[in-house]
């Protein structure tokens, strides 16, 4: 099992988003339109939604480091920040280059875009303070706060278009977003099989994270014991 999972999940990485480009250029259809410049939306809404789930679970280990203590929960919401960050960063792109070619500009202080970037500003200091020299735990625990601060803002991001008035498309209203049915299944299908990529890198990331914290306490145990001889 243990050497099962990691090879099930590259598997279904390399079969789902093989899946997904041939329902992005082959299945949905060209929109009238934007032409294939909307075909940037299948890309920009799932790693908008796992940037959500991402920055979601960095504040719920975050939360879980902070009442516990567990080196495991630090960890765990330090991958998922850093992954959501990357993501975030992806979805700013996909719809800038969105914006440009729908709107005529690459940037609009509209309100979903403006609190995607505060976000991402949030989680931009989180990185920063990860690499600050400070106390291992006084890091941690700062860490800790600014991603559970961060969540604050995820469900403003998400409903954005519903709470103010904004130039940014809801995609899923309850007129269904005004997608065809072949471009409503290929958008599902995309968010869904992204699901895996983003286990993907959060399971390396924590690997890398974890081996770094073994070093790091081998390091100071041998110069401990340097010391004391």
């Amino acid at each position: 099992m243990k050497h099962t999972y990691p090879a099930f999940l590259a598997a279904s990485v390399v079969i789902c988003t093989a899946i997904a480009q041939y329902l992005i250029y082959f299945y949905a259809p060209v929109e009238q339109t934007l032409g294939y410049a909307q075909k940037i939306f299948y890309y920009h809404l799932p790693v908008a939604w796992w940037a959500f789930v991402s920055f979601s679970f960095a504040a719920l280990f975050a939360v879980l480091y902070l009442l516990k203590k567990e080196e495991n929960f630090n960890i765990l919401s330090h991958a998922n920040a850093e992954v959501g960050f990357l993501l975030a960063t992806l979805t700013l792109i996909t719809g800038s280059l969105w914006g440009k070619h729908s709107w005529g500009v690459w940037w609009t202080w509209d309100p979903k875009l403006t609190t995607a970037l505060i976000l991402w500003f949030i989680f931009a200091a989180y990185l920063v303070i990860r690499t600050m020299p400070m106390p291992r735990e006084q890091k941690n625990n700062i860490a800790a706060v600014i991603a559970i601060i961060g969540f604050l803002d995820v469900p403003l991001v998400f409903f954005a278009t519903r709470l103010w008035r904004s130039i940014h498309p809801a995609v899923f209203h309850s007129e269904g977003g005004g997608l065809e049915p072949a471009m409503a299944h290929t958008v599902v299908f995309c968010v869904l099989s992204f699901a895996f990529i983003w286990l993907w890198l959060v399971r390396y990331r924590k690997q890398q994270l974890s081996q770094e914290l073994k070093l790091e306490t081998l390091k100071t145990k041998l110069l401990y014991q340097e010391e004391q001889e």
